[in-house]
């Protein structure tokens, strides 16, 4: 399975692109987009030029978003948004499969905690795909999260037999809470996340 992982944002914009063949995972390609100007539309259709790039370059299969969790600041949210969509809507047009994680739930599934702060997620990254060095900027480091995230999930639901595809994507974690939260205080299945 290959996965483009993307940390949405309208100044800079991570994606990275994994590959699982059997039980290794690789880093097929990684960076992190950057757009400049006053005019925020200009900027959207840059992003999008440079995502359908990427996605051109390495055809993935699947992509897995980080969704905005939280955030006081508006403005960051608003382009955050924004960002997101110019995803959403490249995924669509590809014929992609979405899946949506929480920051808490990339940190859960790449440190094996849901409040590590960014440079361990950084430092997990680099161990987890035996890099050189933690990438950067750390937008790069949280989409590889991302993807890594998103791996994770799809190795637990084919391990229940939900298979690939757009269902199987959309189910994940449900399939996930269902089995870990009759063990795992705290974690409830009501309100699912998404």
């Amino acid at each position: 399975m290959r996965v483009l992982g993307v940390d949405p944002g309208l100044g800079r914009c991570g994606w990275a692109v994994l590959e699982r063949r059997g039980g290794r995972v690789a880093a097929v390609g990684y960076g992190t987009i950057h757009t400049d100007g006053a005019e925020v539309a200009p900027r959207l259709a840059e992003l999008a030029t440079k995502l359908r790039q990427v996605l051109a370059a390495h055809r993935p299969q699947a992509l897995a978003i980080e969704r905005l969790f939280f955030n006081a600041n508006v403005r960051t949210a608003m382009t955050v948004g924004q960002a997101s969509g110019v995803v959403l809507l490249l995924a669509a047009e590809h014929g992609l499969a979405v899946a949506a994680y929480t920051p808490p739930q990339v940190k859960q599934a790449v440190t094996g905690s849901g409040t590590a702060p960014k440079e361990q997620v950084g430092y997990m990254v680099k161990a987890l795909l035996g890099l050189a060095s933690v990438p950067a900027p750390a937008d790069a480091a949280d989409a590889l999260a991302v993807a890594l995230c998103h791996l994770n999930h799809a190795g637990l639901a084919g391990a229940g037999g939900l298979g690939g595809g757009a269902a199987g994507a959309a189910s994940t974690e449900a399939d996930w809470l269902a089995r870990a939260a009759p063990t795992s205080p705290g974690l409830s299945r009501k309100g699912g996340g998404r």
